[in-house]
C-alpha cells in the first residue's frame, strides 16, 4: 500500500501548475492524504532544494509539474525508501500517460490515494536519470527555442508550430551506435532515447517499458523531414506505416556520437552535447502507479 503521509511540491511555472495548488491540496485531503506541507513553488531554481529536504522527511513526496519537472526531481528519490507520486501538471505530460496515470487532478490524486508502489527503472544519460524519453534532432532545437507563451497559451499544439517553423533550417545528420563490440553508421533526422512509450505526448516507442531493464534507442533514418513529420502524424493515427523508417538498438547501455555534435533533450530539457552513453537503471525508484494497468493513455487526451 502506498503510505498516507506526504509532502507536496508543486513547479507553479509549469502550464497548469499554479491554478491546480490550491484544488489538488483540497483533493488531496478528501481522499485521506495527511499533507505534512504543501508549497507552489514561484522558482523552479529552488525546486531540487526543497524536494531533497522533502525526501528526508516524508514517506511519500508528491510532485507536480511537466516531464521536465519530474525528471529534475527524480535524482533526489534515489537510494530512498520514500515513493515518487506525481500530479500531471505540465504540456505533454509523457511519463503519466506512459504509467497510465489519469491526466485529470481528480484521476491523478485516485491513483496517489488508492495506487500501488511499483519499482521502475530510470534511463540515465551520462550519469543524469530521467523518466521517460531523451532526443536528438529537432526536439532539442525546439526546447531550446520555443517561446514560452507559445508553449504556455497552446500547450502541444505550440510545439508543433514551433517545430514546423524550426525544421525549415533543421538538417539531418550522421549517427554512430555503439551496442556491446558492435558499431552501427546511419542517417537520422531524429533519435529517442527511451524508457517510456511516450514523447511529446504521442506513443512513438511502443515496446518500451519501465520495468524492462533495458534502454531502447528508436532512430528514424534517413535525411528526410517530411517522413520525420510523417512518422509522428502516423504514430498519432496508429497507421499501420508509422514503423517506416524506424531503426531500434537495445541494450542496457548504448554509446551514443553524431557528426556535427548534437546536444540531447532529457524530458524536454536541455542536456549534454554528444558523444555520451546512454544506460539503464533498473528499479531505481518507486513510484506511485495505478492498482492495475490501465489502457494507454491517447496521444490527443
Amino acid at each position: 500500500m502506498l503510505p498516507k503521509q506526504a509532502i507536496l511540491i508543486v513547479n507553479a511555472k509549469s502550464r497548469q501548475g499554479a491554478a491546480a495548488f490550491d484544488e489538488a491540496c483540497r483533493l488531496l485531503g478528501l481522499a485521506g492524504i495527511e499533507l505534512a506541507d504543501a508549497q507552489a513553488v514561484k522558482d523552479p531554481k529552488q525546486m531540487g532544494k526543497l524536494v531533497k529536504a522533502a525526501v528526508a522527511k516524508a514517506p511519500m513526496v508528491i510532485i507536480g509539474g511537466g516531464d521536465g519537472t519530474l525528471s529534475e526531481t527524480v535524482d533526489d528519490f534515489l537510494g530512498t525508501g520514500t515513493v515518487f507520486a506525481i500530479l500531471p501538471l505540465g504540456t505533454a505530460n509523457s511519463f503519466a500517460r506512459t504509467m497510465g496515470i489519469p491526466l485529470d487532478l481528480p484521476g491523478a490524486v485516485e491513483v496517489i490515494a488508492h495506487g500501488r508502489p511499483l519499482a521502475i527503472d530510470l534511463g540515465c544519460i551520462d550519469g543524469d536519470h530521467f523518466l521517460n524519453n531523451a532526443a536528438i534532432g529537432l526536439a532539442p532545437v525546439v526546447a531550446e527555442s520555443v517561446p514560452h507563451g507559445l508553449k504556455r497559451t497552446f500547450g502541444r499544439l505550440g510545439y508543433l508550430l514551433w517545430a514546423g517553423w524550426s525544421a525549415a533550417s533543421f538538417n539531418a545528420f550522421r549517427l554512430k551506435i555503439q551496442v556491446g563490440k558492435r558499431i552501427y553508421r546511419l542517417w537520422a533526422t531524429e533519435v529517442r532515447i527511451a524508457n517510456g512509450r511516450f514523447h511529446g505526448g504521442v506513443e512513438l516507442i511502443e515496446n518500451a517499458d519501465v520495468e524492462s531493464g533495458q534502454i531502447i534507442v528508436q532512430v528514424v533514418r534517413g535525411r528526410s523531414l517530411v517522413r520525420l513529420g510523417w512518422n509522428y502524424l502516423a504514430s498519432a493515427m496508429k497507421l499501420t506505416s508509422r514503423g517506416e523508417r524506424l531503426r531500434e538498438f537495445h541494450g542496457e547501455k548504448l554509446v551514443i556520437s553524431t557528426r556535427p555534435k548534437m546536444r540531447v533533450s532529457i524530458d524536454g530539457e536541455l542536456g549534454p552535447e554528444t558523444p555520451f552513453t546512454a544506460s539503464i537503471a533498473p528499479a531505481a525508484v518507486t513510484v506511485a502507479a495505478p492498482s492495475k494497468k490501465r489502457a494507454p493513455a491517447k496521444a490527443g487526451a
